[in-house]
């Protein structure tokens, strides 16, 4: 390749490149663009490959007839991309099953064992890269399809915003393993030094920073702007073949082959590249597992584990899957990162239900990548029980690798110059009493005309699962509130546009689309202008327990505790809280006055009348779900004709369990009464009535 890239360059500088030289060139630069970002070996200077670059995307302007979905130059998309559209995965994205210490391990190695009836198994280890997970479909040796993990069955088609990914060959010749069709998985990640280097940049622009690599990657994906994507210089690590076609191919059949064969087709593999560390037996798993915890800061890259799968691929698919991962694999998370730092003071922040929640101000250090000066200490309690004190030494972790809080405080390293804690007696905001219940350890501001709890309801009014008014976000809501034309829920319907249209950022285009946003959600079913109101302990599900039963909002004024908790799901505490709302005649008059400003007040939903197959039938959710979304999967049980509640109570027929299931999943099965489905199950009853 050396000879024929000192060729063609002559070539370029003499101004001779003809149509003949279209594939050669391709070629070449393929061959480059590997060296570069999949080896990190470049041969030449970036000026030379610029000129490559030029040369051939001046003969395909001139001859566009010759342009092929894996040139080099169609990695460039011009203009926005609008919106993303959904597409299935030839072979379901699963999870996988996480592991926290070495009897873990042991337990999962058994049931491979038991299950393929040997007695000891080869397994593969490799590092659990902190990215965001890809699909990438290729058919005759082409690039045709990348996308997101999504719900494991489909996924965002970010095809165009893939190509912009440098380590992403547009063009594998899979064909030369007898393969038309491969579907590849992986994981987009964002290196630390290219991390570094482009919050170096938001920095230079008077932009606000990115907290760490993954949410950064992930993130990236679903940008609109492609040329903003190639900005960020991800990387796409591939560590699976998921799909491949015909099902007669000289593929490897071992995991660590497979691994190799995808780096010599040009894709970024493991850091070993054309070797993955293969181990007989689980203890030496465990062991190696155990030296790579204590050099993962070593890496470019952010690792949370490590993913030990068993080598050999006929054998994954004899151990086969559950509904939610494979069998023939494990991920192994790390324990927390840990630092120690200083607690220098501590804020008081006011949420929308007046809860006051103190905040831990620190010494800024670096824990798993993340820059940490912040941390919730969550209320006055938490502080005693931490023994925390303003100058203390403490420890601090990011559980999951994600959400920074304090393991505890050191007082060995005390000077005798820490101060107490003193929680407040006062809103920090407004200046009111504060007031605790009796069961909770949250103080509360419960003065309605406090700043902060007036701007929080706005928020909470406005957002995507009360009234969804597009455009309306939490940063305008702040920035209207100082201007002053925001002070009340009923403000929104009386903003000033002309006034709006002279603020920077403003144009004619975004203040019409707030407008029409706002037109629109005077017409929103009531359930939505219930959950808008933020009634304390009222959810979604509760607010169309409500609406079902009223035909206007104001109705639910004349109800008594009585009636209330004759409802589903509506216990005592949250029939209180709905009568004292109701009883507060300041609320009454500012619904009256949504009503004279033309919000529907008025139940425009007739109630519906069950005739699916799950009528009479009540279900909760509780876990992560992996293959629908939460709202997805309600949305269904209501299309069905059946009822969601909010807690496990002898009302309760199904409790749908997903992953993390936690106090509900152990209620349901003391009561005995209640029927446990797994996402799966759910599914399959969901289809059974259609």
């Amino acid at each position: 390749m050396q000879a024929l890239t000192l060729q063609l360059l002559q070539q370029v500088q003499a101004n001779a490149i003809t149509i003949g030289d279209v594939d050669n060139l391709r070629n070449l630069l393929r061959h480059h663009e590997h060296l570069y970002y999949v080896l990190n070996t470049p041969t030449i200077t970036d000026y030379e490959y610029d000129q490559l670059y030029k040369a051939l995307e001046l003969l395909e302007q001139a001859h566009p007839t010759s342009i092929t979905p894996d040139s080099p130059t169609q990695r460039v998309a011009s203009g926005i991309t609008k919106e993303f559209a959904t597409a299935s995965h030839l072979v379901p994205m699963l999870s996988l099953e996480n592991s926290y210490n070495a009897n873990d391990l042991i337990e999962w190695d058994r049931k491979c064992k038991q299950l393929s009836g040997m007695a000891q198994l080869e397994y593969c280890v490799e590092p659990k890269y902190d990215g965001a997970s890809i699909s990438l479909i290729y058919e005759n040796d082409v690039l045709v399809r990348a996308t997101t993990r999504g719900n494991g069955v489909q996924g965002d088609d970010i095809t165009i915003n893939a190509k912009q990914i440098k380590s992403i060959p547009l063009h594998a010749k899979f064909s030369t393993y007898g393969l038309q069709q491969a579907e590849i998985r992986g994981e987009v990640i964002m290196t630390k030094k290219n991390f570094e280097d482009y919050n170096l940049s938001l920095q230079a622009q008077g932009l606000a920073q990115v907290a760490n690599p993954r949410n950064t990657a992930s993130g990236s994906l679903r940008i609109k702007d492609p040329k903003e994507v190639a900005k960020r210089k991800l990387d796409a690590y591939l560590y699976n073949l998921g799909y491949k076609s015909p099902d007669q191919n000289s593929f490897p059949n071992e995991h660590n082959e497979t691994i190799g064969a995808l780096s010599q087709l040009g894709f970024l593999t493991s850091a070993y590249s054309k070797e993955v560390c293969c181990f007989a037996g689980i203890h030496a798993v465990i062991n190696y597992i155990h030296h790579y915890e204590t050099t993962r800061d070593s890496l470019p890259y952010e690792i949370d584990g490590m993913v030990v799968k068993v080598n050999n691929l006929l054998l994954q698919d004899a151990l086969g899957m559950t509904s939610h991962h494979p069998r023939w694999a494990i991920a192994y998370k790390f324990k927390a990162r840990q630092a120690t730092t200083t607690l220098l003071a501590v804020e008081y922040q006011v949420g929308r239900t007046g809860a006051v929640t103190p905040v831990a101000k620190l010494a800024p250090v670096a824990v798993g990548g993340v820059i940490v000066s912040s941390i919730s200490i969550h209320n006055q309690e938490y502080i005693q029980e931490k023994d925390l004190k303003i100058g203390d030494t403490v420890i601090i972790e990011r559980a999951g690798d994600v959400i920074p809080q304090i393991v505890c405080s050191v007082p060995s390293a005390r000077t005798g110059k820490e101060l107490d804690i003193v929680f407040p007696t006062h809103c920090p905001i407004c200046g009111s009493p504060l007031y605790k219940e009796d069961n909770e350890a949250v103080w509360r501001c419960i003065n309605d005309k406090c700043p902060a709890l007036v701007v929080g309801n706005i928020i909470h009014y406005v957002s995507k699962d009360a009234m969804d008014i597009k455009s309306f976000g939490e940063q305008n809501v702040i920035k209207f509130n100082e201007q002053g034309w925001l002070n009340a829920i009923t403000d929104i319907y009386n903003l000033p546009y002309n006034l709006i249209a002279t603020l920077d950022g403003y144009g004619a285009k975004s203040v019409e689309k707030l407008q029409e946003g706002i037109e629109k959600s005077k017409t929103q079913p009531l359930h939505r202008i219930i959950y808008g109101l933020g009634i304390r302990f009222v959810g979604e599900g509760t607010a169309k327990i409500l609406a079902q039963k009223v035909g206007h909002l104001l109705e639910l004024k004349h109800y008594t505790l009585e009636q209330l908790q004759a409802l589903d799901d509506i216990g005592p505490k949250v029939a209180s809280s709905i009568v004292h709302y109701f009883a507060q005649e300041h609320h009454i008059a500012m619904l009256q006055q949504l009503q004279a400003l033309g919000v529907q007040l008025h139940n425009t939903m007739k109630a519906t009348v069950g005739t699916g197959g799950l009528v009479g039938s009540t279900f909760l959710f509780t876990g992560t779900l992996t293959q629908l979304k939460r709202t997805q999967a309600e949305a269904m049980v209501e299309a069905k004709g059946g009822k969601l509640l909010s807690g496990v109570s002898s009302k309760l027929n199904y409790l749908v369990v997903g992953d993390d299931a936690g106090s509900k999943l152990d209620k349901a099965k003391k009561l005995n009464t209640v029927h446990i489905l797994s996402e799966a199950e759910f599914i399959d009853l969901i289809k059974s009535l259609e």
